[in-house]
């Protein structure tokens, strides 16, 4: 699952302990080493997956529109691209094109060992910047430090992710409860639900859902300006200011109004969304990685909205079509990169449960499709894709949990909470 590539982001940068220096290859331009017959191509996603469905379509596209070229398709696991990366990247083997994480212990870490090749050209040339929103592109550009957000385009994503409201409408029904569209509403929801002797949240305090519930509420009363800081190093963010204190207070508060369980410290996403599937839960806040599965295996009638009262949400661009510096067929690469960004890829991509980027609305057929879509362009207009909160920092993701599961339990309060991420944060910045 995408939530589970998230969370092997700061470890990937702990796998190269040395600086990688290309041995072979320099510049766009590898004379000789072109044959310009074959793409070879990688990437890590389910064969039904909705990007797994599209790019098979657009290798189809791709050999019709340049004849006698052929894509050499390997499919790969992404923790062994993951940990193989460096290393390959700086040999023979290096594909044309891969799929790889986005975010700075990733593509950042291997544009700044100079494995990556520089797109900024090509994203011009193609237009590629304009079909994407500014939330979005965010983790497409990295500075000469591998930090995103700003410097030169080492990778395009096709497809986008945010999290989302699941709910159960069956079990709204049951109980009377009508879809809420503001924050006063779905707290009553909550109560009712409660009330019924039922939790109302599916969480899973072993891993990121239960971070992801706070660092929401946080967002509930932030802006642009905090998420930049705190996401981007803009500035020195605060720790005890109102909307991080919000968060964790209103968190610790849910536990104690039963709208999260107490027993949910060991309980993994997975769980969570299991839950849900067999309509125990009767919502369920995380993202659209969820999507597929649910049309797939859920059996209640269920829906989604945003997060009601707050402009931004949790988000951001998908993973990255990166190009190596040492690959030998570039131009091809460009190529197939501009052909996921047509319409007609972008457009299957939507129709098959994934969030495209450049799609005709239009031509999203399919009812729930049309909703996630529209509320991702909801969020793009606004400028509301506020990343990921174990993003920042290497090895951050275990300190949110820990002291979630600590705030779940009632063994830390709100303030000493704020205080032991904030001491975390603050030595991964600092960290060479």
């Amino acid at each position: 699952m995408l939530t589970a590539r998230r969370h092997v982001m700061a470890a990937a940068a702990a796998v190269v302990s040395t600086t990688l220096l290309l041995a072979s290859c320099g510049g766009d331009s590898d004379s000789g080493s072109s044959d310009g017959k074959t793409l070879k191509l990688w990437h890590y996603e389910a064969p039904n997956s909705a990007m797994g469905v599209a790019w098979k379509e657009a290798i189809k596209e791709f050999e019709r529109t340049h004849p006698g070229v052929q894509v050499k398709f390997e499919e790969k696991g992404f923790e062994q691209i993951q940990k193989t990366a460096p290393m390959v990247l700086n040999s023979n083997d290096a594909p044309d094109l891969m799929e790889y994480n986005k975010g700075n212990a990733t593509a950042g870490h291997l544009s700044q060992q100079g494995l990556l090749t520089d797109l900024s050209p090509e994203v011009t040339k193609r237009g590629w910047d304009k079909k994407l929103s500014a939330g979005v592109r965010t983790t497409s550009q990295y500075d000469a430090k591998g930090v995103m957000g700003s410097g030169k385009w080492y990778g395009i994503p096709n497809y986008a992710e945010y999290t989302m409201v699941f709910y159960n409408k069956d079990l709204f029904k049951k109980y009377g409860i009508a879809e809420p569209k503001t924050f006063d509403e779905l707290t009553a929801a909550m109560d009712r639900f409660v009330d019924e002797g039922i939790t109302p949240l599916a969480n899973a305090g072993a891993e990121y859902v239960a971070q992801q519930y706070l660092y929401q509420l946080a967002l509930s009363k932030a802006d642009r300006a905090w998420v930049d800081s705190y996401e981007l190093y803009k500035g020195k963010p605060d720790f005890h200011d109102a909307a991080w204190t919000y968060g964790a207070e209103t968190f610790a508060d849910w536990v104690k109004k039963g709208y999260i369980s107490e027993k949910s410290t060991g309980t993994k996403a997975e769980d969570a969304g299991v839950a849900f599937i067999q309509g125990k839960s009767p919502i369920l806040f995380s993202g659209s990685w969820w999507y597929g599965r649910f049309v797939a295996e859920s059996k209640v009638d269920w829906g989604t909205f945003l997060w009601p009262g707050s402009n931004m949400t949790l988000g951001s661009g998908g993973n990255l079509w990166v190009v190596p510096k040492g690959a030998k067929n570039k131009d091809l690469a460009y190529d197939f990169i501009d052909i996921t960004m047509s319409k007609k890829i972008q457009n299957l991509l939507g129709n098959n449960g994934g969030v495209p980027v450049a799609a005709d609305p239009a031509a999203i057929t399919d009812p729930r499709s049309k909703g996630l879509i529209a509320n991702f362009n909801t969020l793009a207009e606004r400028d509301g894709l506020a990343f990921y909160p174990d993003w920042p920092v290497a090895g951050f993701y275990d300190v949110l949990v820990s002291e979630t599961q600590k705030l779940i339990t009632g063994s830390t309060k709100p303030d000493a909470y704020l205080d032991a991420v904030e001491s975390a944060y603050d030595k991964g910045v600092q960290a060479p």
